[in-house]
């Protein structure tokens, strides 16, 4: 897809919204024009619920790009995080009994996988579709075989789904503000994209995020996006059962915890009675602490990848695992407890990740967007052409 010479790229995220303006100069570089940061916080389960104060926010911090840059914003490329998202997996199969496989053998299998798609989804929206493994007389693949001769023919697409009243809304808002939707795009699938950038390597690996109050798992699988899952709960967990345990406040946890650097040579020691504010001292362990955070923190690694049915098939080849930590706190003292059950003591390749900045995911996203995927069979956008003859347009253009 060609980008126009000015470019706006809304990202829309768990508690903010970020607006950037791109220019692309006369060589077909880009560069960031002026970028807003808006704070929001009127979700719910990762679903925007009061659209009008988003329309608010999103006309009028508009309005101020195109008068501090005098210029009139048209195209709009959306990266969606806040969302109720799945990704589903389906394989299609054409018995050919020795003869060649064509386009149509492929139109076939695409046409009947989205179908049955539609039929169970009927109130989601396909935003990607991924080419996950491509099959012949089960031999795998690197591209499609069109042109080989064979017997037997399996073909894997992941769909990413989200919901289509939340997409509606989204079009509506955008729509109200006359910008033209060229693009929407899962912020996870370009923050994978970037990680696979970034570590050539790695084409199949677990993310696992870890928020304060959420956490998120992500799969990725020879460079698709197979899996996803939310969930409820983050490292305040931990905090909540120190609290519950050893009857100190939540606030002052946090504080021990971001003034302290629990070690295996601390924990003898106690708490030091200067966090203790304005409540009575009692003498505490830090071992004590330490053991409660073993304890949740080998839990949560149990319920969110080692135990979870959803991600047990993806684990038998031991992929990487990337892990990043958005709590403070808990990343300077509980790293290593992680380390050591989300790894299962080294069984498992892990390695913590610092979270991207938006800069470099915006960078990934205008890539994507001019030149594609490698395993984006069908880039979802709102064009008069269908599903079939962009996935064409795809793997047999000139």
């Amino acid at each position: 897809m060609s980008l126009n010479k000015r470019t706006l790229f809304i990202e829309i995220d768990y508690s903010e919204f970020i607006f950037t303006v791109v220019e692309k100069d006369d060589i077909g570089e880009f560069k960031k024009l002026r970028k807003f940061v808006v704070p929001f916080q009127e979700t719910h389960d990762y679903k925007i619920v009061d659209f009008n104060s988003m329309l608010k926010i999103f006309k009028r911090n508009i309005f101020l790009l195109e008068q501090e840059l005098s210029i009139n914003l048209k195209d709009v490329i959306v990266l969606l995080n806040n969302c109720d998202c799945s990704i589903i997996n389906f394989s299609g199969y054409k018995k050919l009994n020795g003869s060649q496989l064509v386009k149509e053998n492929i139109t076939y299998i695409l046409n009947s996988l989205k179908s049955k798609i539609t039929e169970i989804e009927n109130e989601k929206t396909i935003l990607h579709i991924f080419n996950s493994k491509f099959l012949l007389d089960k031999k795998d693949s690197e591209n499609l075989p069109i042109g080989l001769f064979g017997k037997f023919y399996s073909h894997e697409l992941s769909f990413f789904l989200v919901d289509s009243n939340e997409l509606r809304n989204l079009n509506n808002i955008l729509n109200n503000c006359n910008l033209k939707v060229k693009k929407i795009i899962s912020k996870n699938f370009i923050e994978g994209a970037t990680i696979i950038k970034q570590n050539l390597a790695s084409n199949n690996f677990f993310k696992i995020e870890i928020n304060k109050n959420n956490s998120k798992i992500v799969f990725f699988e020879n460079s698709s996006f197979k899996f996803i899952q939310n969930f409820k709960f983050g490292t305040e967990i931990v905090l909540k059962d120190i609290s519950k345990i050893t009857g100190l406040k939540l606030k002052t946890i946090s504080n021990f915890l971001l003034n302290s650097k629990l070690s295996t040579n601390s924990q003898e020691e106690f708490v030091e009675k200067e966090f203790f504010e304005q409540a009575n001292y009692r003498k505490i362990k830090k071992k004590l602490i330490i053991d409660i955070a073993k304890s949740r923190i080998q839990e949560m690694s149990e319920i969110l990848i080692f135990k979870n049915i959803n991600t047990l098939s993806f684990l038998k080849n031991k992929p990487l695992v990337f892990m990043i930590i958005n709590d403070q706190p808990s990343k300077i003292n509980f790293s290593e407890i992680y380390n050591s059950f989300f790894s299962q003591n080294k069984k498992f390749d892990l390695k913590f990740l610092e979270k991207n900045n938006s800069e470099t995911l915006l960078n990934e996203a205008i890539n994507i967007v001019q030149y594609g995927w490698k395993k984006e069979a069908v880039p979802i956008i709102h064009e008069k052409k269908s599903i079939i003859t962009r996935f064409f347009d795809l793997f047999f253009r000139t």
